[in-house]
């Protein structure tokens, strides 16, 4: 087998059998194909696609590139949960809790962010102590004695998915949805959940711009899952403007305990707790999900959900006392509001403004090797559909820094005030099964 007949036959629009793409995915992992043929196939593939079988069979063979998590030691039905990806998503760090009250595992593996603020990983580092490496025996032992761990990526999960990744971002190959898929799905696959649900986000803050791409990328990904075993359900919500009021790492841990609380964001709180609900009806604790969603209610408004985030965080080595006392959180030393520029309704944000401002005061990484400040980020105090009057702060800026005339101009560019109120923002529009 050659690859350059590989990268002719998928050029010409024909399909590669199971076996040619394992051939590729072991060569490319090896190094025995060098990259300039692989970005020759990427490129085919981005230009002709990929059917079904094909998408399934590059899933497994880049999942099966490194290490294969085996869950089985932990007792009942493993759910995980992946979000393509947001400004102010901390949706992770609430539906954990939440569903783990409910009896359902969550054996749950994050990455670092790169971007506008940090991964869930980095998020709960900045819970003072907290731990994100643990053993397999540690890791296991949590989920089944707490029923939730969360903890950092294995340096050989996927490896293929990783070095494909790097090279499809400099040779305009990222956007191609039988590539996003995969890489996507290989990692949750190697990761060992038994069930997924997959939140696909839209608008400026996010990678699919459209409902009409983000459903493509949703119905590949759920139908990669049921081939290969794992119940999948996918929600597409908003990107369009932040998800909740607060951008950045402690900020986020703050605003997730308040949901947990039953006092926090109330669009936040609806889509943290329609996760849940699919994710604890995957679990097979509940027969609908008006029935789970209903549960799921009630285990943030009796205070079960907020009490098993605290038992997961001192297991972790994290101190629980950030519950409660919010202040051992890492705080800004500089605090700062945005003024609007006129009267009006907030009328649009652009999301992913909002986030570059964020990183541009460390709140996330531009470079791999970036050092991310815990403690900066932004709270919005108006959002689509708010009234406001020009000087009115509509934003306030945490910084360790007293020079941000930058970010304040990014922040007012990226709001829109207009004098017509705009319809409301919805939330979820549509769930593929």
């Amino acid at each position: 087998m050659r690859m350059v007949d590989l990268i002719h036959k998928k050029r010409s629009g024909e399909v590669l059998t199971e076996q040619e793409i394992t051939f590729i995915v072991q060569g490319y992992t090896k190094g025995d194909i060098p990259d300039y043929q692989m970005s020759a196939l990427l490129m085919a593939i981005f230009f002709n696609g990929m059917i079904s079988e094909e998408i399934s069979a590059l899933t497994m063979a880049m999942a099966g590139s490194g290490e294969m998590i085996d869950l089985s030691e932990i007792a009942g039905i493993k759910v995980d949960k992946h979000s393509t990806g947001g400004v102010g998503d901390k949706i992770s760090l609430i539906v954990g809790p939440i569903v783990a009250s409910i009896g359902v595992p969550v054996a749950k593996m994050s990455g670092r962010g790169l971007g506008h603020t940090g991964g869930t990983v980095d998020k709960l580092e900045s819970i003072p102590g907290f731990r994100i490496e643990l053993s397999k025996e540690d890791f296991i032992t949590a989920v089944n004695t707490n029923k939730i761990a969360i903890v950092g990526q294995s340096g050989n999960l996927a490896p293929a998915d990783k070095k494909m990744y790097a090279l499809r971002d400099v040779t305009a190959t990222v956007d191609s949805i039988p590539l996003i898929a995969s890489s996507i799905m290989s990692k949750k696959i190697a990761s060992g959940a038994d069930a997924i649900v997959l939140d696909v986000k839209i608008g400026s803050g996010a990678f699919m711009k459209t409902v009409d791409d983000a459903r493509v990328l949703a119905r590949t990904m759920v139908d990669i899952g049921v081939k290969l075993n794992r119940n999948t359900i996918a929600m597409i919500t908003d990107m369009e403007q932040p998800l909740g009021r607060e951008i950045g790492n402690a900020n986020e841990i703050r605003e997730s305990i308040e949901v947990l609380r039953g006092t926090g964001d109330k669009e936040l709180t609806e889509v943290a707790i329609s996760v849940a609900a699919y994710m604890s009806l995957l679990g097979k604790v509940f027969e609908s999900f008006e029935e789970a969603q209903e549960a799921v209610r009630d285990i943030v408004m009796n205070g079960k959900a907020l009490e098993t985030f605290k038992r997961f965080v001192a297991s972790q080595g994290g101190d629980p006392r950030v519950v409660d006392q919010p202040e051992l959180l890492p705080t800004a030393s500089y605090r700062f509001e945005v003024p609007a520029e006129r009267d009006g309704y907030v009328n649009q944000i652009d999301a992913e403004h909002i986030g570059i401002a964020a990183m541009l005061l460390g709140a996330g990484r531009a470079k791999k090797e970036d050092q991310i400040d815990y403690a900066v980020g932004l709270t919005l105090k108006k959002k689509i559909g708010d009234a406001v009057q020009a000087g009115e702060s509509i934003c306030t800026i945490h910084a360790n820094r007293e020079d941000v005339q930058e970010v304040t101009a990014m922040i007012q560019g990226a709001y829109r005030i207009a004098p017509g109120q705009p319809a409301p923002v919805q939330l979820i529009y549509d769930v593929i099964v």
